[in-house]
């Protein structure tokens, strides 16, 4: 069916992320005639040094987390426990060099299935560096794409569309510059060959929250350095602060509303100095203060591609850019920077590109997670869009310490959170705080994507006993208070 909707149609994506690789693999299968120009390995950060190698680090600390909360209430015992039932130090530990190695095994093998897949499909791949023509659109419509290769040699290729999905790198501060030794980047890490004994995070957004629980999970003392008044500045309020507690009462150092000045190498060990002038010292040093994209150097401007202050192609629902042609998806963009957003992004401009139905991107059905521990997942809209009045919903929060399930598995911290319309009851958006959140939060989604009531959320059976329950009984008691205030 789709092989007769365009004859060939030539489309050039720069960048092999999700969403480059996705949208290949949707442009293969409406026919149209693809190269992909990818310089680091299909995949690309998400695969190989951000999304699949953190979360394979975390599923590590995940397990240490999980044995140290549970050891001695579920009445686990080791040999080596004293005969008066406490341990003096801990009783298991992590050899980060196996950990990393697994790490990175796992991201190469990812790749390379990856790469595989969209071979099998048909398309190209091109190794080397990509960017626009100067030339602007040729008489036929169509754009140069000039694929520069690691020995400097260049090609030409022509282009009926072309996708831009090139991707971030980390934000270095001037006076912090990654050494790839003491003071590292988040792409860095998995050349550890030891664990950190003191590791100072610089940044308490969603990167630097996740290496920070990580990393202490894993065994490390770690020092959290906020310029904001409290981590995840841009999540639910109430996930924040269980966070933060969580940290805080493992043992975590975190410093809020303080800037890292500078951080240099000293000796065998790093130094930090703080906006107030304090500072702090430790073995190493990871900085996870944001990501620039890569739009420099790509004759995008020069092509009529319009980016934002912050060097972010503007794209809209559909994907386009300013420039007739172009298209762009993925972090580059700025739109939401998740992996799953990228591939929505890639899938939909090629669906527009060759002619296919298309429904425009969505943000206010977008389900993410961060993978602390706990987990925080979120699905539409928010808190902060109901303070300001953006939506008009009814909230509650429902703590987990509650739920039977939670209970039997030693789980104090977390809740879950539903938002519906006062008058229809629809569900608009939600927030779980949870052991494996990321999973808790789908049947929210669903609810949220199809306009489901809370009504019809709390009539749909659950296991007992489960986490999921919570969601249910948040919604029967939301569906309590819709009523009571009706009455009214």
């Amino acid at each position: 069916m789709c092989g007769t909707m365009v004859h060939v149609t030539r489309i050039v994506i720069i960048g092999g992320g999700p969403g480059g690789y996705e949208a290949a693999l949707v442009a293969a299968q409406l026919g149209a005639e693809v190269t992909v120009v990818d310089r680091d390995g299909l995949g690309g950060a998400a695969v190989l040094t951000d999304c699949v190698p953190s979360k394979t680090l975390i599923a590590t600390a995940e397990v240490m987390t999980g044995f140290d909360a549970s050891y001695q209430e579920l009445g686990i015992r080791l040999a080596c426990d004293g005969s008066d039932g406490e341990r003096g130090e801990r009783a298991i530990s992590v050899d980060l060099g196996k950990v990393n190695r697994r790490v990175k095994r796992l991201a190469i093998a990812q790749s390379h299935d990856i790469t595989q897949s969209v071979t099998r499909a048909g398309v190209t791949v091109l190794r080397g560096k990509g960017r626009l023509g100067s030339g602007g659109q040729a008489a036929d419509g169509s754009r140069e794409v000039v694929v520069e290769a690691a020995d400097g040699s260049t090609q030409s290729l022509r282009a009926d569309a072309v996708l831009v999905a090139s991707g971030v790198h980390p934000r270095e501060a001037p006076d912090a510059r990654p050494d790839g030794e003491r003071i590292l980047n988040w792409k860095q890490v998995y050349d550890l060959e030891e664990l950190p004994r003191e590791l100072i995070v610089v940044g308490s957004g969603v990167t630097g929250a996740e290496f920070a629980g990580a990393y202490q999970a894993l065994g490390s003392k770690v020092t959290l350095v906020s310029s904001r008044d409290r981590v995840l500045p841009g999540e639910d309020p109430d996930a924040a602060e269980v966070l933060e507690d969580v940290f805080r009462r493992r043992g975590m150092n975190v410093m809020s509303r303080l800037r890292a000045e500078s951080a240099k190498r000293v000796g065998d060990g790093v130094e930090v100095t703080l906006s107030d002038g304090r500072v702090i010292s430790g073995t190493h040093c990871l900085i996870a203060i944001g990501a620039i994209p890569n739009t420099a150097g790509m004759g995008l401007e020069e092509a009529g591609v319009k980016l934002n202050d912050w060097g972010q192609i503007v794209v809209d629902r559909v994907s386009r850019t300013s420039a007739p042609g172009v298209y762009a998806a993925g972090d580059c963009t700025g739109v939401f920077m998740l992996a799953s957003v990228a591939a929505m992004q890639g899938r939909i401009a090629m669906y527009h590109a060759l002619g296919d139905a298309v429904q425009p991107l969505n943000l206010k059905t977008i389900a993410s997670n961060i993978f602390t521990d706990p987990e925080i997942a979120t699905v539409g809209y928010t808190a902060a869009d109901v303070s300001c009045g953006k939506m008009d919903a009814v909230e509650i929060k429902l703590p987990l310490r509650g739920n039977p399930r939670a209970k039997m598995q030693g789980i104090r911290d977390g809740f879950v959170k539903l938002f519906c319309r006062p008058g229809t009851g629809i569900v608009v958006g939600g927030v779980v705080v949870a052991p494996r959140a990321s999973e808790l939060i789908h049947s929210i989604s669903l609810a949220v994507d199809n306009n489901l009531t809370v009504e019809q959320v709390a009539s749909a059976f659950t296991v007992y006993p489960s986490l999921s329950g919570s969601t249910a009984e948040a919604a029967r008691q939301l569906h309590i208070r819709k009523r009571a205030e009706s009455e009214s």
